[in-house]
């Protein structure tokens, strides 16, 4: 028991480490303190009690729905009782460890922190899924590595993304505002297909389709973005370079 026990663990937190240890590797000029990245991913862990919370407190005042029956239910419920919730969670673990922080230097910084609180909290949360449906955990973890693990990754990228837009440079209001409301848009969708998925058997197949066409679409995105912050660094590493000759 102890045994399978412990590889229901590792199955559960593999994949968050694995992309973490990917978006470590990308960060090729100045990269992190293990230490830090250790930080944020047990700030994203702890994030899922807040979030949990959270969820329960709005579904006991009557805010947000247990059980979604309707289309409009699980679109309102995947948006305000789980996207706007998680995320927002996450951002306010995300800027705990911000702030004050000297190693934030660099733009893919803002992506490489915002990465380990959301796989922080995609690890905490497959192990819940895990032991929740512990009779088929094998089929659950390997679904979750596939989608919801990398999905969290992808909304992590996205508010590090307009973090480090927004820390490094003058922006509108509006942009801010990114910081938080991408990630929801992306989570929203996400959880929306999938809440609308499993109620509706007519629809499932197209929504299937449509589900992984913005998976495919959120992953090119996600790696475009990455690409771009590494490239406004090469670009002041190569001017700070050249200042120093001069």
């Amino acid at each position: 028991m102890e045994s399978s026990s412990t590889v229901i663990l590792i199955a559960a937190i593999a994949p968050a480490l694995i992309l973490g240890y990917y978006i470590y590797r990308r960060d090729k000029y100045e990269r992190e303190p293990v230490t830090q990245l250790i930080k944020g991913f047990m700030f994203g862990f702890i994030s899922v009690l807040f979030a949990g919370s959270i969820e329960r407190m709005l579904i006991n005042i009557g805010l947000a729905p247990e059980k979604p029956q309707t289309i409009i239910s699980c679109i309102y419920d995947a948006f305000v009782g789980v996207a706007l919730v998680e995320e927002g969670v996450k951002l306010f673990f995300l800027w705990l460890l911000l702030r004050g922080n000297h190693y934030f230097d660099e733009m893919i910084d803002g992506v490489v922190y915002a990465a380990m609180v959301g796989l922080g909290f995609a690890a905490a949360e497959n192990i819940s899924y895990l032991i929740y449906n512990i009779e088929s955990w094998q089929s659950v973890a390997v679904s979750r590595a596939i989608f919801a693990v990398p999905a969290h990754f992808m909304f992590a990228v996205a508010m590090g993304y307009y973090y480090s837009k927004q820390h490094f440079y003058r922006v509108s209001f509006n942009d801010k505002a990114k910081v938080l409301l991408v990630p929801i848009l992306l989570h929203g969708t996400y959880d929306a297909i999938l809440m609308i998925i499993s109620i509706s058997h007519a629809l499932a197949g197209v929504l299937f389709l449509f589900f992984c066409l913005f998976c495919y679409l959120m992953y090119k995105v996600t790696l475009r973005r990455i690409d771009n912050l590494l490239k406004d660094d090469e670009m002041k590493n190569k001017v700070k370079d050249i200042t120093l000759y001069l």
